[in-house]
């Protein structure tokens, strides 16, 4: 890498130039008055909770995993055992030796965020670790060793026969290739994308980011869907068709009550999926989801407003609906208890270390 290639590799740059690695509120900012007009027509800052009304808030802000997994068929989603953080370690690996566990296995906050505190635990040891430092309420799961995962947004009217998919985003978990003479930290500092998470890599990796791999060996460095992980998103809904949109529908039927929302579902191959087989849902995420194609590098600002703008509209429309059937919206007091949850338990995560 030469001198002016070395020096616009550096964070800064890739960040100026790609807004998919902006703030929240930086790409936000200039929709807010949008969203408060819906608020508006809706009479209410809280309309979003009567879009799913099944999920706590309609899945805004605070919904539990535990209880979105408890209105779901249990052969959608992998097995999970759920723990308080008191629990000891002796009790959390009885537990799940008793209903047959396997490493590698996956711990999950109860009330995520955005992938903080989500490991892979690979023997006994992770495991013990990561209770030793787990502050909130908390899931083991089995780990799905499909190697692909898409997170599908979904849609449906509150009365009408099928849903619809708006939106399908494949997840590239960042890797790097081993080229024998290299170490993964300086394959990692070569790539623009890869730079801006060297710090978590370090926190997770160690010193085995000192390893040199041999030539053509691919490792993967987090196996997690998430952006914050250093996922690339790659929008892939051109793959959206009446077969598909069949498999997904069918699904999201399944979940009570459940009109609008993203699906994170791990798979082994396209075509079994089309055919419904060989799947897991690993998430369901409703009424807070972002249409995640829309952090693919090569779409644009733009055309990530215009898409956020149109899945605001249709929330809108359903919380209206729903509302109109008796649904109530969440109060100004319920609402503010909410945001308040959310920040006290962001907080919590945010001092866990990694």
């Amino acid at each position: 890498m030469n001198p002016i290639q070395r020096f616009f590799n550096r964070p800064f740059f890739t960040r100026l130039f790609s807004w998919e690695f902006w703030s929240f509120n930086q790409i936000y900012f200039c929709l807010y008055p949008i969203w408060l007009f819906l608020c508006l027509r809706a009479r209410s800052f809280f309309f979003f909770s009567a879009a799913n009304p099944s999920i706590r808030n309609g899945g805004f802000l605070s919904e539990s995993k535990k209880d979105i997994y408890a209105i779901m068929p249990d052969r959608l989603y992998p097995p999970t055992l759920y723990f308080d953080p008191a629990e000891d370690k002796a009790s959390v690996s009885a537990r799940l030796k008793e209903r047959n566990f396997n490493f590698p296995l996956i711990g999950k906050p109860d009330i995520g965020r955005r992938g903080r505190a989500v490991k892979i635990l690979n023997n006994e040891a992770e495991l013990a670790a990561y209770i030793d430092r787990i502050t909130v309420d908390y899931h083991i799961q089995q780990f799905i060793p499909y190697e692909n995962e898409v997170g599908i947004f979904y849609y449906r009217y509150p009365g009408e026969p099928a849903g619809r998919i708006s939106g399908i985003v494949k997840k590239e978990f960042l890797k790097v290739t081993g080229d024998g003479r290299n170490t993964i930290r300086r394959l990692l500092k070569a790539d623009k994308r890869a730079v801006l998470y060297l710090k978590n890599f370090e926190k997770m990796h160690g010193t085995a980011l000192d390893k040199v791999l041999p030539a053509g060996e691919e490792k993967i460095l987090a196996p997690y869907g998430n952006h914050i992980r250093g996922s690339k998103f790659l929008d892939h809904s051109y793959l959206i068709e009446e077969k598909i949109s069949r498999v997904v529908d069918e699904i999201c039927r399944q979940v009570d009550q459940f009109y609008y929302g993203r699906l994170d579902i791990r798979y082994r191959d396209w075509e079994e999926f089309r055919e419904g087989k060989n799947f897991s849902v690993i998430e369901v995420n409703g009424s807070g989801s972002e249409p995640t194609h829309i952090y693919d590098p090569k779409h644009s600002l733009f055309f990530g407003w215009k898409e956020i703008v149109r899945h605001w509209i249709i929330l809108w429309r359903i919380s209206r609906m729903n509302h109109k059937k008796g649904i109530p919206y969440l109060s100004l007091k319920e609402g503010i208890a909410m945001f308040r949850e959310e920040a006290k338990h962001s907080k919590k995560l945010a001092q866990m270390p990694e």
